[in-house]
């Protein structure tokens, strides 16, 4: 992934860590069977300190949790580690049906035999994954029971009926948590301490505006700074409580981008895209003054895009 490393250099992170993740990467290579794994990522996390704070803690072997609001690049940043370090990942999404049988694996009968389907926390531990755990906040405690050997000082899978499985010493996991959703709680002190928890800032416009010139390097600069300060506004009104969360949605203005880049006009993209994310009509209205009075809503991709 020399684009990241070259992306990271001119970010100026400390070259000390990039050293130390080369040098990761050279004693555990990525197993041939396994590169369909490792992730390719459309867009690149800004933010130089929380880089080199999760760069630190994975490098020290450490678990890593992502706490924050949304629209903070929790996902962005999980994909991005897995891809500079060379790691195949797997993504387990935590619901209400997400159990212990699911992470780890079950019996399951093939016509001929039962044998055991491992799960994605075993497939981490015997392949030496990342583990993505998204949204660990959701997780009912039997599932969570059942991470705490691996992810304390025994980095280990005991599987029912089976064996005892070790962490390879290259497997990480990185949780994600969002604050306030519905279906979450708080995470109880023993899992919590099994991580070093990164508190996931806000992206600063100098940062967004790099985030969208680099995945969209014909965009007119001047439109790409109203949509940031767009975005700026918008944040600043839902802090306020003049708007909810909804329309605080960083994957809404890339994608409004990306159909702008498809020819829809300025206005037919932010309303799919942000304005209605919203479904109360008294505040898509509000959402809508806001974007109105930033970007005229019948600007073409030939006005967005330079040629």
């Amino acid at each position: 992934m020399e684009e990241l490393f070259r992306f990271l250099e001119e970010e100026q992170i400390d070259e000390g860590l990039l050293n130390g993740v080369r040098a990761f990467r050279k004693e555990y290579p990525t197993e041939k069977e396994a590169e369909v794994r490792v992730p390719k990522p459309e867009y690149f996390y800004y933010g130089k300190k929380t880089w080199e704070l999760a760069l630190a803690a994975l490098l020290a072997g450490k678990n890593l949790l992502l706490a924050g609001p949304k629209a903070t690049g929790k996902n962005v940043l999980s994909e991005n580690l897995g891809a500079l370090f060379g790691r195949p990942v797997w993504n387990v999404s935590f619901h209400i049906n997400t159990d212990a049988s699911y992470l780890v694996g079950t019996d399951t009968y093939d016509g001929n035999a039962v044998s055991f389907r491992p799960g994605p926390i075993w497939l981490c531990a015997a392949k030496g994954g990342f583990g993505i755990l998204d949204e660990i906040n959701m997780a009912k405690n039997e599932a969570l029971a059942v991470l705490h050997a691996a992810l304390d000082f025994r980095r280990s899978l005991d599987v029912p009926g089976y064996d005892r499985i070790d962490l390879r010493p290259d497997t990480r996991f990185i949780a994600t948590m969002n604050y306030g959703y519905a279906g979450t709680r708080d995470l109880n002190e023993a899992l919590t301490s099994r991580f070093a928890v990164l508190d996931m800032p806000v992206i600063s416009e100098a940062d967004l505006q790099k985030l969208i010139a680099r995945r969209y390097p014909q965009i007119n600069p001047k439109i790409c700074e109203q949509l940031v300060r767009l975005y700026g506004e918008l944040q600043r009104k839902a802090e306020s409580a003049e708007i909810s969360d909804s329309a605080l949605d960083l994957r809404g203005l890339l994608d409004a981008v990306a159909l702008m880049e498809q020819g829809l006009t300025s206005g037919d993209a932010l309303t799919m895209c942000i304005v209605n994310k919203s479904f109360d009509a008294y505040e898509r209205g509000l959402i809508n003054d806001v974007i109105r009075a930033r970007i005229p809503a019948d600007l073409t991709r030939e006005v967005v895009f330079r040629a």
